[in-house]
């Protein structure tokens, strides 16, 4: 079973005289790629919710959203005073280079960028515990949407990888006469050659078995059948992380497509080529977003 990259979670809820929203959203993505906004009071907390995700969700582009609102109109405030004398300097000598009136200072003080701020800038340990676990609560939630996600990839790829090895049965009908139109070229070509008294008869008929050896793609066919029944246990295997792994086999595949198209010297066999190499980019396409 396979797993998406691609999910979505999120719980509300009330701690204290906290209200509390916990959003995350993940996509694909090569590595585990974290980008969070949260709230000033869960600051002190950065390192351990981020290790907490990639402990959780592994790879992917995940975005975090936590949105703390307090509760009550009765909240504890402090005022820079330091600060708030050094704008008001400022604000005096603007105004007087300026000829302004020196009117509602105060109100444009208030206003001022970390003039006014509340006494508390992290929230209590037990709050953080609860908090804690709701993050690993709305991951767990992600994952279950990854995990519904992947099944639906998993068909997908299943269908074109199956398709594949059927494509590479068909083959077997056109193999025999390909084989057979070549040898007859060749034989008409020595015939020509033995009539002119040029060439070493029995040098020409091992490069003939050396050259019709070259073109057979038993080989090829065998191995991409290896591979493709490979990929198929790799599916069905119960591993979370098994998306790099089928990619390598992918490229495995692909390898012994493009060798059948390049020795195959027939135009029946190569359209057969291009639908499998079409199939596996399909392929290809869905495990980009697979865990």
């Amino acid at each position: 079973m396979i797993h998406s990259m691609t999910g979505f979670g999120r719980e509300e809820f009330q701690i204290a005289e906290f209200q509390c929203v916990i959003e995350i959203r993940s996509l694909n993505g090569k590595q585990f790629e974290f980008s969070s906004k949260i709230s000033p009071l869960l600051k002190p907390y950065e390192i351990e919710i981020r290790n907490c995700i990639q402990k959780k969700l592994h790879r992917g582009s995940v975005e975090l959203n936590i949105f703390l609102k307090q509760n009550g109109s009765s909240k504890p405030m402090m005022i820079n005073t330091e600060l708030a004398k050094h704008y008001y300097q400022s604000i005096l000598q603007i105004a007087a280079e300026l000829d302004l009136e020196k009117k509602d200072i105060l109100a444009s003080l208030l206003r001022m960028p970390e003039i006014v701020a509340t006494i508390n800038d992290a929230i209590d340990e037990s709050h953080w515990e609860m908090i804690s676990a709701k993050i690993e609560k709305v991951c767990d939630k992600l994952n279950q949407h990854r995990e519904r996600e992947g099944q639906m990839l998993e068909k997908i790829i299943f269908q074109n990888v199956e398709k594949i090895k059927q494509l590479c049965s068909e083959v077997e009908p056109f193999e025999k006469n390909r084989i057979e139109k070549i040898r007859e070229k060749l034989e008409c070509a020595l015939s020509e050659l033995e009539q002119s008294g040029r060439v070493d008869k029995n040098r020409l008929e091992q490069e003939l078995i050396f050259y019709i050896e070259k073109l057979d793609i038993n080989e090829e066919k065998n191995r991409l059948l290896h591979h493709c029944n490979y990929f198929m246990e790799i599916l069905n295997e119960n591993t979370l992380l098994a998306g790099k792994k089928l990619g390598f086999v992918a490229q495995e595949i692909g390898r012994e497509i493009n060798t059948m198209g390049s020795k195959a010297n027939d135009a029946s066999i190569q359209k057969i080529v291009v639908n499998m190499k079409d199939e596996l980019e399909q392929a290809k396409e869905q495990l980009l977003n697979v865990l």
